[in-house]
């Protein structure tokens, strides 16, 4: 996970081409330490990541970074074949230089493109437009601050339910910090730990808001509880709605803005992501033998449920074993008539069904 300085969290919420620049820097010199740690040139090998482009923090704060998912190795072609290098967990001081490549590279990069001025004493954005309406709920957004209202330009208001702890920061051996960047790499899961990386995944791509943690107060502001409580005690954001609304828009992402990038053998356009996706889509390679239908094989429908909707219908609820679709019913009319049927039958929690008269047929008695 890489954070950038608030500067730059304004550059890329206004500017999407920096974001984008940005990144490829990012992503260009991590891939670069996998393939020099692996003992390999960048001409016969090549990682992979996937980015996850967030835009808020705990505090519905305008806070864009960076999530890679990323390959921890290369793979290297060896007899027409694709091999994959796994390489150890970054050190310390390995962290350090690397972040420190990614700051100057990305320093050097918004000098040329005349985003950044830097003098002897400090360095500055310089852009090349004229102010929105929107760009004051942006950096309202990005510095904790009331963007409307008779408070405007204030700190928001915080709730600190908890005492403040005075304990000193751990040194943390996967984190590197240096002016205003943080690069963190403590998360790492195995190719077998499938629902480690499935949690990782929903974690990282979660929405902006989580609803169950959003209430109103008796005075109509709007509280919203942290997750997980600051050093000094705060557990709770409270916003006028006017100024909630504000922070809402604040975090809406610029059309035509993707916010998940593939790099590497998993870019859309390497001729290598055929051979190491599941799906086996990319280019076709000279030794692809698979059919049209093969190469673009989509997921399954009851897939496709559980990765949107969270429904999981392929695994019994009663003894954990695999379902299996013996009917589809498609007809509207027909599923009317089920579901009329079904909510007929449904009983009040502590009631009694209802009384049934006796069997209408004729009894023989012997």
């Amino acid at each position: 996970m890489l954070s950038v300085p608030f500067p730059l969290r304004f550059l890329f919420a206004t500017e999407p081409a920096a974001l984008t620049a940005v990144l490829g820097i990012v992503y260009r010199a991590i891939a670069a330490h996998l393939i020099r740690k692996a003992g390999l040139k960048q001409s016969t090998a090549q990682s992979g990541a996937v980015t996850l482009i967030q835009r808020f923090g705990s505090a519905l704060n305008l806070n864009i970074h960076f999530h890679l998912l990323v390959l921890d190795g290369v793979y290297v072609r060896v007899k027409d074949q694709l091999e994959f290098r796994r390489v150890p967990p970054p050190t310390k001081a390995e962290l350090d230089a690397l972040l420190a490549s990614i700051t100057s590279r990305v320093g050097r990069h918004l000098q040329r493109r005349g985003w950044l001025t830097q003098d002897a004493e400090s360095s500055h954005l310089t852009l090349d437009r004229e102010d929105t309406a929107l760009d004051s709920l942006l950096s309202h957004s990005i510095t904790y601050r009331i963007a409307l209202g008779p408070r405007a330009g204030q700190k928001a208001f915080t709730l600190r339910s908890l005492p403040g702890t005075t304990r000193r920061a751990r040194d943390k051996p996967f984190l590197a910090s240096a002016d205003g960047f943080s690069l963190h790499a403590g998360v790492a899961a195995g190719a077998d730990e499938r629902k480690k990386v499935e949690r990782l995944c929903r974690y990282i791509a979660r929405p902006a808001i989580a609803t169950g943690r959003l209430s109103l107060t008796s005075q109509g502001q709007v509280r919203y509880t942290l997750k997980t409580p600051y050093r000094d005690g705060t557990t709770h954001v409270v916003f006028e709605p006017l100024d909630f609304m504000a922070r809402l828009a604040a975090l809406v992402p610029r059309p035509r803005v993707h916010l998940t990038r593939y790099h590497g053998v998993f870019a859309p356009h390497s001729r290598w992501r055929a051979e190491v996706t599941p799906a086996g889509r990319g280019k076709p390679t000279a030794t692809d033998l698979r059919t049209p239908a093969e190469r673009h094989r989509a997921m399954s429908w009851a897939q496709r449920l559980k990765r949107v909707f969270g429904i999981e219908i392929e695994t019994c609820e009663q003894c954990g074993g695999k379902v299996k679709v013996i009917a589809s019913i498609e007809d509207p009319a027909v599923i009317g008539k089920i579901l009329g049927h079904l909510a007929a039958r449904e009983v009040p929690a502590g009631s009694r069904p209802p009384s049934r008269g006796p069997p209408q047929g004729e009894l023989e008695f012997p």
